[in-house]
């Protein structure tokens, strides 16, 4: 199996009328948990990191590990730059081998988003790479301190965008946010049924933790076919993290490093049973 575009990916989230989970990851044992229980799903995923996190979890060390963790997996696995914030990130990215790769122009004025992805679609077709957008403002944050309101995707605006731009999915803004959400959203199931209705890119689901198991299939019958996971995944590993040195009599990496990636397998495991809406 190993490396594949993630338009393969979401051609078998369509044929099988699911969603693929997209993964965030941050360091080895993100990368390992996650392959894993992709491999006991035998199930494709989506392996991704945004370029905000790359404060923390640098390029030059990531995206070897993530492109090789592909290569050897035993399922299909794309790899993905979400949140891309610059053109250099994007060129670094498919250099590396990323299969695919987004620049989030949702908060630029309607034209400006359409020519930023217009641009990173031709350095795309290059690598033969896939190509994300997004349409509107999913809120919170994706690892700063700056929070973003949330601004629903207009369907008839999400139609010129993508015969404009040629995108190969479409991250759309329906309620949804970035991060752990103070209350459960009200997600808009009437604006995501009018852009499914509308469009045939397949549809992003960004903000995924925190989301009900009900909302999560709701929203795949609406044409949602790739949904992100990152805060549930980090969280995952801080708690086992915590609850392994707060119990062992002396902490070592050697014992720790499985802590780490049996929560992170545990939680993709656990959402890919959700997305495969069965």
């Amino acid at each position: 199996m190993s490396l594949v575009k993630m338009t393969g990916v979401l051609s078998w989230a369509e044929k099988n009328n699911c969603a693929a989970g997209a993964f965030s990851v941050g360091n080895m044992e993100m990368i390992i948990g996650a392959v894993r229980a992709a491999e006991e799903m035998n199930t494709p995923i989506i392996l991704q990191i945004a370029e905000k996190r790359m404060k923390q979890s640098p390029m030059h060390l990531m995206a070897p590990m993530m492109v090789s963790a592909a290569k050897n997996a035993k399922v299909p696995v794309a790899v993905h730059l979400d949140h891309g914030l610059t053109m250099g990130c994007i060129e670094s990215a498919l250099e590396y081998g990323f299969t695919s790769v987004m620049l989030d122009g949702s908060l630029l004025p309607f034209e400006e988003n359409i020519e930023l992805t217009k641009a990173v679609r031709a350095e795309a077709d290059k690598y033969g790479a896939t190509v994300e957008a997004e349409l509107g403002v999913v809120g919170g944050n994706e690892g700063d301190t700056e929070k973003h309101e949330i601004m629903c995707t207009d369907p008839e605006k999400a139609v010129e965008f993508c015969e404009k731009t040629n995108v190969d999915c479409l991250a759309v803004a329906i309620g949804n946010a970035h991060g752990n959400y103070p209350v459960l959203p009200e997600l808009c199931f009437d604006v995501l049924e009018e852009i499914y209705k509308k469009v045939s890119t397949p549809l992003v689901l960004h903000g995924g933790t925190g989301i009900t198991d009900e909302m999560f299939r709701k929203a795949i019958s609406l044409g949602i076919r790739k949904i992100n996971i990152a805060t549930a995944s980090f969280d995952a590993l801080a708690m086992n993290a915590k609850k392994y040195t707060e119990t062992a009599d002396k902490p070592d990496y050697f014992t720790l490093s499985p802590y780490m990636a049996d929560a992170v397998y545990e939680n993709v495991k656990k959402h890919i049973n959700i997305f495969l809406n069965k």
